[in-house]
């Protein structure tokens, strides 16, 4: 087991991005944890986020509502399940606020930020509950989707210095 993660990652079921960002821990931290800073980069463009809620304390809210191009919304209500500044932030649509349950969870997140030479190795986690849940994410554009948000949020983190 991996102490880092506190489970072991399975390929079955998670979906794995890693990467060296030129930007610090604490600007990325700072990117994911404001709902100002959060609906202007969150959604891969053209879509946009047009509200963000933020309860930063575990059982507290992560809401957003995404925002097609053509103008549809698509809310996702989630809860914090851990937060460690800098370092680590957990996540889940499994729960709402409060740890009360979801009709239908989708996954879990998992943020990890690490100091490097280079400014911050960062490694997002995608957890699912079914090796077809995690399918699905990966058929929706998982990878080219939170890659092109990891660029987003990184020219957005460089403004904040």
């Amino acid at each position: 087991m991996n102490n880092l993660y506190a489970f072991e990652i399975n390929p079955e079921l998670d979906l794995v991005i890693e990467r060296v960002v030129p930007v610090s821990p604490e600007l990325v931290w700072k990117a994911w944890t404001h709902p100002e800073h959060v609906k202007q980069w969150f959604a891969p463009a053209p879509w946009s986020i047009s509200s963000c809620e933020i309860d930063l304390r575990p059982g507290g809210a992560f809401n957003t509502v995404m925002l097609s191009p053509e103008g549809q919304e698509f809310p996702n209500s989630g809860c914090y399940l851990e937060i460690v500044p800098h370092q680590r932030l957990v996540f889940t649509d499994a729960l709402k606020p409060g740890f009360r349950p979801s009709e239908q969870p989708f996954f879990t997140a998992a943020l990890l930020l690490e100091p490097h030479e280079k400014g911050t190795k960062y490694t997002a986690i995608a957890i699912h509950k079914s090796p077809e849940g995690r399918k699905q994410h990966e058929d929706m554009g998982f990878f080219e989707g939170w890659g092109q948000v990891i660029d987003q949020m990184v020219e957005f983190a460089k403004g904040l210095a």
